[in-house]
This record gives structure tokens, C-alpha cells and sequence, in this order.
């Protein structure tokens, strides 16, 4: 490593910290970057240690020591003089890394650099934000399509135009606790051996249309064993002129009426499930 020296500007006092080397450049010609004096640096070297005084010298002169406090800058913030103010390099110098050209006032231009990527990340934030909530809102949106529809259903008709260009469509809202069975029956047809006849009545107590249930039918023999098991969909049990896509109307009730063939089991009871799939 070169050993450092100390070089002090002329014209505002500022000390740099230099090497040999540096200065062997332009023969020490250098330029302070601070009030842009030229100075040979060669001439100007001092020593930072306070020198030894005796007692009895009266040749003694603080002033030669500068100022109290003085300010101790790295040989970066020297410049090389341009033009007429630079004797031509010497050989020695020829050799030497040469001095960063860096201005007094772009020294820290470093941390200016920094923060431009962080305001371009908030504007990025800030333009992705609103973009991902309507992105959730949609997402939401398509996923309880059938309940926003059932529950407003003036927005219905935007909804299902939607739906017809993106694929989907709007169904009857699944609430199964908004239906019950009122009363079901299930007799032997006098008419036909083996052939059983199922009764019920479905009710719809919500304020919207809901979609058809699937039925479970279960038979079961004297000890409430169970003997045959049968799940019902819509098609199966409803009337043929059912609307199965608009679902039961609000507050109404369904009439059923289903023919079972039961020649192959012997049974003495039954019971009756509604559930969606």
C-alpha cells in the first residue's frame, strides 16, 4: 500500500489525503474540488502531526499550522487542471492510476441513484393496486354469480351476458337449508304388485328461487335395517313440466309424485333425504 500524504489547498484550506503516486501525475498539478483552486500538490504537503515545540523558541508560529479544525477530504475530490493549467505528464506519472474526475457536487450523486428505483416501485404499487382489487372482486363475483343473481335479481340480465362470453352461467341458488319436505307417503300401488308410490311436497321458505334438490330414498325392513338405498336427481323425480334451470319459485311448494319398482325387496319403512351434490 502507498503511503498516504497530506496536501492542503491554498486557496481554501481543505487538506487531502494523497499518495506519492497521485501526485506524480501532471507533476502534482492538481485542482481542489471544493473551490476550484490550482495548486501544485507537491508544494503544499504538510504533516497532520502538531510539531515539536521547545520552550525557549521564539521563532515559534501557530499560524503555520492553519486553522483550528480543518476539513480532511479523500484525494477523490481532487481534480486533474484541464488545458493550459497542466504541464505536460511525466514519465513517472505515465505509470500512475489517474485521478477520478469526479465534481465537488456529484461526490454523493450515488444516493440520489438510489431512491429513484424506490419511487418507481411505489408508482408501481400504486398502479397494481387498484388493478388486483378488481381482479379479487371479480374472482369474487364469479364465484357467488348464482347468489348475487338470486339475491338482486336486476343485476341478473349483466350477469348472465357476462357469463355467455365468458363461458359460465347463472343457476339456481343451492340453499339447502332453505328447503323442507312438509309431508311425504309411500304406498303400495293396489293396481301393481311390487310397485311402490312415493308422495311429497317440497317447499321452497326462501325469498329467491332455489335449485331443485337430488332426493335419497332409503328403504328399510321391520328392524330398521336398511334394504335398498336409492339417490333421485331432479330429471327423475320432477314433473315434465318443470322448469328445472329456474329452480322452485320463493315461498312456494313442489308436488311429487314418483312410481317405485320394489318387487325384488320386502320392506316395512322408509326415509327421505334432500341433499345437493
Amino acid at each position: 500500500m502507498h503511503e498516504e500524504k497530506y496536501t492542503r489547498c491554498p486557496g481554501c484550506k481543505t487538506i487531502f489525503r494523497v499518495t506519492l503516486a497521485q501526485l506524480a501525475i501532471r507533476a502534482g498539478q492538481v485542482r481542489c474540488g471544493h473551490c476550484k483552486t490550482v495548486f501544485d500538490g507537491n508544494e503544499q504537503l504538510i504533516s497532520l502531526a502538531p510539531p515539536s515545540r521547545d520552550d525557549g523558541d521564539d521563532g515559534y508560529d501557530e499560524s503555520t499550522l492553519g486553522p483550528p479544525t480543518v476539513t480532511l477530504r479523500s484525494a477523490h475530490a481532487l481534480e486533474a487542471p484541464a488545458g493550459d493549467d497542466a504541464p505536460p505528464t511525466t514519465a513517472a506519472g505515465a505509470g500512475s492510476q489517474a485521478f477520478d474526475e469526479i465534481a465537488y457536487e456529484e461526490r454523493f450523486a450515488w444516493d440520489k441513484q438510489k431512491k429513484k428505483p424506490r419511487r418507481a416501485a411505489g408508482a408501481a404499487y400504486a398502479l397494481a393496486m387498484p388493478v388486483l382489487v378488481l381482479f379479487l372482486a371479480g374472482q369474487a363475483l364469479f364465484h357467488f354469480r348464482d347468489a348475487v343473481a338470486a339475491r338482486w335479481p336486476v343485476a341478473k340480465p349483466a350477469l348472465t351476458t357476462i357469463c355467455a362470453a365468458a363461458g359460465c352461467a347463472i343457476r339456481p341458488l343451492r340453499d339447502i337449508a332453505g328447503l323442507s319436505m312438509d309431508a311425504s307417503d309411500l304406498q303400495a300401488d293396489p293396481a301393481h304388485k311390487g310397485l311402490l308410490i312415493l308422495s311429497a311436497t317440497l317447499r321452497n321458505r326462501a325469498a329467491w328461487p332455489l335449485a331443485y334438490p337430488h332426493l335419497e330414498l332409503t328403504l328399510t325392513d321391520a328392524q330398521d335395517q336398511i334394504v335398498v338405498r336409492r339417490a333421485l336427481a331432479p330429471a327423475d323425480y320432477a314433473g315434465g313440466t318443470a322448469d328445472l334451470g329456474t329452480g322452485i319459485a320463493a315461498n312456494t311448494e313442489v308436488a311429487l309424485k314418483l312410481f317405485i319398482d320394489a318387487s325384488a325387496t320386502t320392506q316395512a319403512g322408509y326415509r327421505l333425504y334432500l341433499f345437493y351434490p
